[in-house]
């Protein structure tokens, strides 16, 4: 029987998770991470779901590794000028990372979660990341990074169900997470002010600079550059008669560009840390539909080779508000092809 570590965050899904590998036989067992102080009650959950289904339990302190690789790469990516997607990091570093890591070295042969998605192995032996069945919850978006030896030792039971299934089978077996919602919030960002996290626990000070138009005339002041995100309209604290949007930032020289609307268009991008699922390395051009938030929907482009480790994507029509340090996911069907990091919008 395989040993399996389910990461359990005391929610509905990873919850839901356990109980099906245990189904399927697996040997599952329970492993709570400790990201942040003061995380008791999930913790509490998760430990009591554990003894409903009558599994082992562990938490495991990672509180360190957490800060160091995405906490810190948080406030260190917005102040790149950059908007960071620290559940992207998270899944990489932490929980298909060190967490798989430290599985395998006790002797667990993989790590499963309640994430929605599907893994299938292809006749060649490579592993595939493919869209979940319920794709309004489909998170293959926040995976595209997932290495091939990350993919063979990782498990999606969820991948295959819908989430009114899983709300009914937690609802029928009476479980202490049947009700809990979803988690929407950044983890350790809950009231979604971000700027008063990183000056809080990074003594990060907003700097006053320049707001500039397109041909790079100072119209106005900005109140820290850490405080505006591509494509923002509301917040800006300067008024000019008709609407105005953030179209770029400048770390460097503190200075927040502003533009119209049209002028957050782009036909094109450029990422680098790319990490390719479908193959080994693109080639040549190929067509793809691509993403470049979670919640965006699809859109035709095509993807060529831009150097080591970066690629560019052309998009059939322009794209609103491409925001460097979000990721761009490309899929062929059901299938994620790959992704990387947005660099700059061409």
């Amino acid at each position: 029987m395989k040993r399996v570590w389910v990461g359990m965050s005391g929610g509905i899904d990873s919850s839901a998770a356990a109980w099906v590998l245990k189904q399927q036989g697996y040997a599952p067992e329970g492993v709570t991470l400790q990201l942040l102080d003061g995380a008791e009650s999930d913790a509490n959950d998760a430990r009591l779901m554990a003894q409903t289904l009558n599994i082992p339990h562990c938490v495991l302190d990672y509180r360190s590794w957490f800060f160091e690789t995405v906490m810190q790469n948080f406030a260190d990516t917005y102040l790149a000028g950059d908007t960071p997607n620290p559940c992207l990091v998270c899944n990489k570093m932490v929980k298909f990372g060190k967490l798989l890591d430290d599985a395998l070295a006790a002797g667990a042969e993989a790590v499963a979660t309640g994430h929605y998605v599907q893994r299938e192995q292809a006749s060649d032996g490579r592993w595939l990341l493919k869209k979940a069945v319920d794709t309004t919850k489909d998170q293959s978006y926040v995976l595209y990074s997932l290495t091939q030896h990350q993919l063979s030792h990782s498990l999606f039971p969820l991948g295959g169900m819908t989430k009114a299934e899983i709300r009914r089978l937690a609802e029928e077996n009476g479980w202490v997470t049947a009700h809990k919602s979803d988690s929407q919030d950044i983890c350790f960002v809950p009231d979604g002010d971000y700027v008063e996290f990183l000056e809080r626990t990074f003594q990060i000070k907003r700097q006053t600079g320049d707001f500039l138009n397109a041909n790079g005339e100072c119209i106005g002041k900005h109140t820290g550059m850490i405080g505006y995100t591509i494509g923002q309209r509301k917040g800006l604290g300067v008024a000019f008669g008709e609407p105005r949007y953030v179209t770029a930032k400048d770390a460097a020289n503190n200075t927040v560009t502003l533009g119209k609307h049209d002028e957050l268009f782009s036909l094109g991008l450029v990422a680098d840390d790319v990490n390719w699922i479908l193959f080994d390395e693109l080639k040549e051009p190929l067509r793809v539909t691509a993403k470049t938030r979670y919640s965006q929907k699809e859109a035709a482009a095509t993807v060529e080779p831009f150097g080591d480790s970066r690629m560019r994507v052309v998009f059939d029509e322009p794209q609103r508000a491409l925001t460097t340090g979000q990721a761009v996911v490309l899929y062929q069907g059901d299938y994620v092809v790959g992704g990387g990091t947005i660099r700059g919008a061409q």
